[in-house]
């Protein structure tokens, strides 16, 4: 009698503590509700219906909340309801200081970036700015800040557009103790480099990276790496990077990157993941089986895309790593001295399997897209090829390069087609893939819209729904979403972000997958994507009805080891 009694009173109490819950959901004020959507949650789950509430810049309930007080209500009727997208890479760091709304970022859907890629925006010292100077220069950026402790309170101070956090550069912490030149460090400059680690650690950097095709990343050895990185691992960060080899040996560049990973005890991050040079087209399968056998192993190695055939980089780095030595002045030097110049055109023209030889990887000067020019008197050739530029001027195209080079002093962004579209689906298509821009923030206006980027910059993810979700079915929906959103937050570590889930930050996108497109082309970048109809950082819309509202909504994220 006395456990019937009991029971009865416990099913009351749990019958009260549940009408109660329910009602107060009902009841509660909510900020915004999003009512009448498809909810697809990030996971790969199937959409449902429901509405989402929000209050104080998170997800406050998911569920019927029809009941409800709400400050204001978006109808998505028709619509998905998605988490904001994650770009994997970013290259805002400066732009951001330019234009903190970042036009190009939140059109796509973007509500996060993580950037830093091997020369980091911090840590800066004196020579760093100097030979930096052009860049500053061309994007009117005073830089006051030294550390990513500073640059992150700048951020803080003037607003920013979207979520953002970055990894501290090998290259970066390499140049502060041996500068631009090509040495090995000793052992008491290798603990001044791990030290530029671990502070920028505590200072909320996500882990560290390299990129090691662009000088002076490449005269940095295996076992410095390893060292780095295991400093970014003791505070549980992560080891990205753009890898040594893309091309003829990308297979063992694939194997450095996992041993690094390996050696120094912390995830690895493979950057824009390709096959480069036509040679190579057709062997992302052996690519893929490599990780998968990583993986099998227990090492955790992921990678990510930007879905493109062209990839877009420094227009410098067709030059051998050895002509780098000592930074841009040194390399313009070398291509003005006819017998290095004759040297550089040398291994240009032979196959290697020693360095990235984009020019052997190409089939010819028509490949290459000049995108981003600093020098005024160039401005004229944005969005002509190298091959264009060589008839223009009269001469052999690799003449035209280097004196390109020079006359722009070694400034030049690029686009190079290199790439097969079936390896660039395939790459898409695998699990662990995830998507990154791999562009900086821009915006058709000011001193952003004068510059000639690649489409990426504008149109990922859009072009991912249009292309291969919509168009060519080689995405479902759903799969695409958990590519832009949780899969990237489980990567990061963002445990609050990355699903449409109760206590998580409201980064909220809604759009129609019928209709969502990217506009941005080779021959005309510098287009918004259209269809985003409402884009949520922190529960504040950037983008409201289809049009930038201007509101600075984003938070700095800092990494595992921060220490305030």
């Amino acid at each position: 009698m006395r456990d019937t009694a009991l029971g009865k009173a416990v099913l009351w109490l749990f019958c009260a503590i549940w009408i109660a819950g329910h009602a107060s959901a009902q009841t509660a004020s909510f900020d915004l509700v999003i009512s009448n959507g498809h909810i697809i949650d990030g996971t790969g789950s199937p959409w449902y219906s429901g509405d989402i509430g929000v209050r104080g810049g998170k997800i406050a309930a998911i569920g019927n909340l029809s009941g409800a007080a709400r400050a204001r209500t978006i109808d998505a009727q028709g619509k998905v309801v998605a988490p904001g997208f994650i770009d994997m890479l970013g290259q805002s760091e400066v732009t951001i200081l330019v234009d903190p709304r970042l036009p190009s970022k939140i059109f796509q859907g973007i509500t996060t970036e993580i950037t830093g890629e091997g020369t980091s925006i911090a840590p800066l010292n004196d020579a760093i700015i100097a030979a930096d100077k052009p860049v500053y220069d061309h994007y009117q950026v005073t830089p006051d800040w030294k550390t990513l402790r500073e640059y992150f309170a700048r951020l803080e101070k003037q607003g920013i557009g979207l979520n953002f956090a970055t990894y501290v550069g090998a290259t970066q912490v390499r140049r502060m103790v041996l500068g631009d030149d090509n040495q090995q460090p000793s052992p008491e400059q290798l603990e001044r480099m791990k030290q530029l680690v671990r502070d920028a650690m505590r200072d909320g950097a996500v882990g560290v990276s390299t990129s090691l095709q662009y000088a002076p990343a490449p005269y940095a050895k295996t076992a410095e790496l390893i060292a780095l990185a295991g400093e970014a691992g003791k505070s549980g960060g992560i080891y990205a990077t753009h890898m040594r080899n893309e091309g003829s040996s990308v297979l063992s560049a694939l194997d450095e990157a996992i041993r690094i990973g390996r050696e120094g005890h912390l995830p690895v991050e493979i950057w824009h993941l390709k096959v480069a040079g036509k040679e190579n087209w057709g062997e992302m399968p052996q690519v893929i089986a490599k990780i998968n056998a990583a993986r099998a192993q227990g090492i955790d190695v992921s990678a990510n895309t930007y879905a493109y055939p062209a990839w877009f980089n420094s227009f410098s780095a067709f030059i051998p790593a050895w002509a780098h030595d000592g930074g841009d002045a040194k390399l313009i030097e070398r291509l003005k001295d006819p017998a290095m110049r004759a040297r550089i055109r040398q291994e240009m023209l032979i196959p290697s399997q020693d360095w990235d030889n984009e020019w052997a990887e190409i089939p010819g000067p028509q490949s290459i897209l000049l995108c981003v020019v600093n020098n005024p008197d160039l401005i004229r050739f944005q969005g002509k090829t190298l091959a264009e530029v060589a008839k223009i001027w009269n001469k052999d195209p690799m003449d035209a390069l280097f004196d390109f080079l020079i006359q722009d002093r070694a400034q030049t962004g690029v686009a190079v087609f290199g790439m097969s579209e079936p390896d660039v689906a395939l790459a898409l298509q695998q699990p662990w893939v995830s998507i990154d821009n791999d562009s900086s923030g821009t915006s058709p206006e000011g001193i952003l819209g004068q510059e000639h980027p690649h489409p990426r910059a504008y149109g990922t993810f859009p072009r991912i729904l249009r292309k291969y979700v919509r168009e060519e079915k080689k995405l479902t929906l759903e799969d695409a979403i958990r590519k832009f959103s949780a899969l990237a937050a489980q990567r990061m570590r963002l445990t609050d972000r990355g699903v449409l889930k109760t206590g998580m930050w409201a980064d909220v996108v809604i759009f129609d997958p019928a209709t969502i497109k990217d506009l941005a082309t080779f021959e005309n970048p510098n287009q918004l994507s259209q269809g985003m109809e409402y884009v949520l950082v922190n529960g504040t819309p950037v983008i409201e009805q289809g049009k930038m509202t201007g509101a600075l909504p984003g938070k700095v994220l800092r990494g595992p080891g921060y220490q305030p």
